[in-house]
């Protein structure tokens, strides 16, 4: 194939949008993108793109091209994927995200995997923000609630985060337990609420505890769980973190509808890369059952 450069040039700038972007995700100047769009609109004697201020837009003729070009990138990536060597060497960066709750499950993963690839460095981004895998901002990602549905991931499930209700012994101490969600009034609560939460025990929390009754509200989870540890107030706990709690106490236990989903991410780009499949393995390895 002649062209094959300038085709999957012009499928970068389909897909990102604009020359810069293009140019950044192929490691070239953009003079070269430009260029390649060129070579190819005069050797297939048609626009490839409708070209304007805010970007590149593929005419129907772009569009037929970069179908195909879309079906040869997929076929080549999944080809090299299962041609690499598993024992060969892994070095270099590879980032992973996922939200800060979850840390604590994954460092053993992490330290497997990094154990046996001593030359690659592991960065973690600790965020609850959903960071764009198809700009390589990420490797891997970790996300929770609703399955996600951009169409150029790769979504797999991971497992299913188990929540009850606990209060600290020092607060059961001070204020004591609720015998029935009717005395929630009474007491107090630690609230994880965040805007348009997609968890279940978001909405529970909104119709079973009174507003009179949160003691503290945190769109981060890390702070919920300091509070509770303060004897703040009762509130939402990782059952698989409380186990070795020997200090909370079960206010309400595990419900079906408190489960939080957590969903392994890649961008299809990198999924079959031997790094890339190399740190799932390990992860998925460290799983927790559902």
């Amino acid at each position: 194939m002649d062209n094959w450069t300038e085709i999957k040039t012009a499928y970068q700038v389909a897909r990102l949008g604009t020359v810069t972007s293009a140019a950044d995700r192929l490691g070239v100047h953009r003079a070269t993108v430009i260029r390649h769009i060129d070579v190819l609109e005069a050797e297939l004697g048609a626009r490839l793109f409708l070209r304007s201020k805010t970007g590149y837009t593929p005419t129907e003729v772009g569009q037929d091209l970069l179908r195909v070009a879309q079906a040869t990138d997929e076929q080549f990536d999944q080809l090299a994927g299962r041609a690499r060597d598993q024992s060969e060497d892994i070095t270099g960066e590879i980032v992973i995200t996922a939200h800060d709750g979850i840390a604590k499950l994954l460092v053993p993963a992490l330290q497997s995997f990094q154990t046996q690839h001593p030359g690659a460095v592991v960065r973690f981004v600790a965020s609850a923000e959903l960071l764009k895998l198809e700009y390589g901002q990420a490797h891997v990602a970790i996300r929770s609630g609703l399955q996600p549905t951009e169409p150029d991931n790769v979504v797999q499930p991971y497992m299913k985060i188990r929540l009850g209700l606990y209060a600290h012994e020092s607060y059961v101490a001070q204020y004591g337990l609720p015998a029935s969600q009717d005395e929630f009034a009474a007491h107090k609560f630690v609230c994880w609420e965040a805007p348009e939460s997609p968890f279940p025990f978001s909405s529970w929390l909104q119709k079973n505890v009174p507003a009179s009754s949160k003691a503290l509200v945190s769109a981060s989870q890390r702070v919920t769980i300091h509070a509770i540890h303060a004897g703040m107030g009762i509130g939402f706990y990782p059952e698989v973190f409380r186990q070795s709690r020997t200090d909370l106490i079960e206010v309400k236990p595990p419900q079906p509808d408190w489960l939080v989903p957590l969903w392994l991410v890649t961008h299809r780009d990198l999924h079959w890369s031997n790094k890339v499949q190399t740190l799932l393995r390990h992860i998925k390895d460290y799983r927790l059952p559902a």
